[in-house]
């Protein structure tokens, strides 16, 4: 097996980035809204929304749910996400 680059998904960014702005979060309250700030810091929101890196598989799913969306719609790049998106998160 050669070394080669993995593929990325060109809209993969894009999309993770349309989400959070949909709902009207900032990075750190995407991060606590997908379940992961205790793991993660809220920086990597950033790297993801830049294409910088790509988030685990855990956190695509997540962002899946956050979107009511399936992962195929986050993964492939043919697929657009819905014009409707969530609503703005509500504040407790």
């Amino acid at each position: 097996m050669g070394k080669r680059a993995r593929m990325r998904q060109e809209r993969l960014a894009e999309k993770l980035l349309q989400i959070r702005q949909a709902l009207g979060l900032s990075q750190s309250e995407m991060l606590k809204r997908l379940g992961f700030e205790d793991v993660l810091d809220y920086k990597r929101i950033s790297e993801y929304e830049l294409g910088k890196n790509e988030p685990p598989l855990a956190v695509l799913l997540s962002y899946a749910h956050a979107a009511n969306v399936s992962t195929d719609v986050l993964i492939d790049d043919r697929i657009d996400l819905p014009a409707k998106l969530p609503a703005k998160a509500k504040h407790s």
